[in-house]
């Protein structure tokens, strides 16, 4: 399932990870670590909500 980030839109889609930030292709959200955070506004795991796009 994909989450998106309330405060800028970012979508976390786990088939591409985040590579960025070190989150290999394949990481379920549920399994980020807890001080990940979006990668484009910065905030928490807790600004992110299920998205059905």
């Amino acid at each position: 399932m994909k989450y998106i980030c309330k405060v800028c839109g970012y979508i976390y889609d786990p088939e591409e990870g985040d590579p960025d930030s070190g989150v290999a292709p394949g990481t379920a959200f549920e399994n980020l670590p807890d001080d990940w955070s979006c990668p484009v506004c910065g905030v928490e795991k807790e600004d992110f909500e299920p998205y059905d796009g």
